[in-house]
């Protein structure tokens, strides 16, 4: 049996004439009645007998009649739910999330959950060049990243570029203002990120290019617990301003760096040339409409 029998035994069951049941479903009354002898014989029941005019259910076709409705009822669902995914209506959104986040992120998955209530979401942070290897893999389809990093496999959306600070305990002199990249290298460093990685190179660079040498005592990707270190005088950070934003800590202060080219930019990126999801879709368009 298929789906189209089945819809023909609920409307023969349900008009009680063959001939009535075939107006009904617009097509002529023999390959009907052909379509009813074909699933008796499948079945080896009689699924309804004559009574006068009208026909009567037999217990075997009452049986089938309850399935008939239930499977028919559960593919106009799947229909629907296949359709509303389709569109982004429905679905899931796979985000990556760099470990130092993105100030507006919450807002926007807010706005998002509004337009496409049903959708669900699969958020994962990690490095940025973790989130690439994520997104090659299909793990997850868009990722919001720092740059730079090597993208000739990704299309690149950009966000949003922001100034660096310093960040140091409470217990060290307060800046009136601003510092300078000579300034910092007074102090220890606890360096953000890892070597190799988009914001561990972009803060070597700057001291490089200014022929100065940091004097750097770690190294912690884990953004809580760099800031227990600061907080704790263990040494000072230097951190993109969305770490200030987010992070509030009353025994750490922050200094913004003065340096027209040390900043840091952030991006959402996804495979160039692989289907994306609705959803996927949706979520660009929302950021794209954002930064007009």
């Amino acid at each position: 049996m298929d789906i189209r029998q089945l819809r023909y035994f609920i409307a023969i069951v349900e008009e009680r004439k063959i001939s009535a049941a075939a107006v009904r479903l617009h097509i002529s009354q023999p390959p009907l009645s052909q379509h009813l002898k074909a699933m008796e014989e499948e079945l080896g029941s009689k699924l309804v007998e004559r009574s006068g005019k009208y026909l009567e259910v037999t217990e075997a076709g009452k049986a089938l009649y309850k399935y008939a409705l239930q499977v028919t009822q559960l593919m106009e669902e799947a229909k629907m739910e296949v359709k509303e995914v389709g569109n982004g209506v429905n679905g899931r959104l796979t985000l990556g999330i760099n470990t130092f986040s993105y100030v507006g992120l919450s807002t926007i998955l807010q706005d998002f959950q509004q337009l496409y209530p049903k959708v669900t979401y699969k958020i994962q942070q990690n490095e940025s060049s973790h989130l690439c290897k994520l997104v090659r893999d299909r793990s997850v389809e868009l990722a919001i990243i720092r740059l730079p990093l090597e993208l000739d496999d990704f299309t690149v959306f950009h966000l949003d570029t922001e100034p660096f600070y310093l960040i140091t305990s409470t217990k060290q002199k307060t800046f009136k203002h601003e510092v300078t990249l000579e300034e910092v290298v007074n102090f220890p460093l606890i360096l953000p990120s890892t070597e190799g990685l988009g914001v561990h190179y972009l803060i070597l660079e700057a001291f490089s290019k200014n022929q100065l040498h940091p004097q750097i005592v770690s190294e912690c990707s884990d953004i809580s617990l760099l800031l227990d270190q600061v907080a704790a005088d263990f040494g000072a950070s230097i951190v993109p301003e969305t770490v200030i934003k987010l992070n509030k800590n009353n025994h750490i202060q922050a200094t913004k760096i003065v340096d027209d080219n040390f900043n840091t930019s952030t991006g959402l990126i996804w495979l160039k040339n692989h289907y994306l999801s609705s959803a996927a879709e949706n979520f660009i368009h929302l950021l794209t409409e954002r930064k007009k």
